[in-house]
């Protein structure tokens, strides 16, 4: 094991307190999610072909709010029914226990699937025309989360004898890979430039939310390997830790999306 290695900063999670209330990296890390989808869903309702699909940011803001809200719920109901089941099942107000923490990307996933579909319905608009309008805000909000899960020191890599390892003091003495930061990198600002790039012109309905589960599932799935598993569930079937598991199913649904979106195209 190597002998020269870098120690996590320890950074207060809290950036100040005011009274009872505490402003925390986390928290901000949310905001900087949320202010930066709205900046950019804004940038997109002025994009020719945006127009023309009838998106303005009135729509847009309705929206987003609402799609906040299916993060922040579905957030939460996953993680508690993805990885506390069985604590739930002996303490069912967990659900409710925000203040313990817990979150997890895909219930907050199945969370705005669940928003975007009510909100599909409600203004006449497809499904995937709407997933497709908001896939590209989501990724640098993903990131900043990241970031802010490696500020609190919180979910670390497995060990390991990189150079870039990192002693994370909750962890223990052995270096331990960054995984917070390779996701922030790879969900987070990789995930946002290809879908960017991809949707500054016209696309096929379907093929941009596409793009962004099979995006997602992928760099979730490489970088599991380097994440340590949640202590109390381990590896699963094929060695595989949770997350992977959650991430297959974003694959084949979005690979499944990107061929019937070019296949309608072109039959059209």
């Amino acid at each position: 094991m190597q002998t020269n290695y870098l120690v996590h900063p320890n950074i207060d999670p809290i950036i100040i307190s005011i009274g009872p209330l505490d402003l925390r990296w986390y928290g901000l890390m949310y905001l900087v999610g949320f202010l930066f989808a709205w900046w950019w869903g804004n940038r997109q309702c002025r994009q020719p072909h945006y127009v023309a699909q009838g998106w303005n940011e009135k729509l847009f803001s309705d929206l987003l709010f609402w799609a906040f809200i299916g993060v922040i719920v579905g957030g939460r109901v996953g993680y508690v029914l993805f990885y506390q089941w069985q604590y739930f099942l002996d303490n069912p107000l967990y659900l409710f226990d925000i203040t313990s923490g817990g979150m997890s990307f895909h219930g907050g996933l199945l969370g705005v699937i669940a928003v975007l579909w009510w909100f599909a319905w409600r203004n006449q608009r497809s499904l995937l025309a709407v997933g497709d309008f908001i896939a590209p805000l989501v990724p640098i909000g993903l990131g900043a989360g990241r970031i802010g899960n490696f500020i609190n020191g919180e979910l670390w890599g497995r060990v390991t004898e990189v150079p870039w390892g990192m002693v994370f003091p909750a962890a223990g003495e052995l270096p331990r890979h960054p995984s917070q930061l390779y996701q922030a990198g790879l969900e987070g600002l990789l995930l946002f430039v290809i879908l960017a790039l991809y949707s500054r012109k016209p696309r096929p309905v379907g093929s941009i939310g596409g793009l962004f589960l099979v995006g997602y599932g992928c760099a979730r799935f490489v970088v599991e390997y380097a994440r340590e598993p949640d202590s109390h569930l381990g590896l699963l079937a094929f060695g595989w830790s949770m997350g992977q598991w959650l991430s297959m199913p974003m694959i084949v649904i979005g690979l499944g999306l990107i061929v019937l979106a070019y296949k309608q195209q072109n039959k059209q």
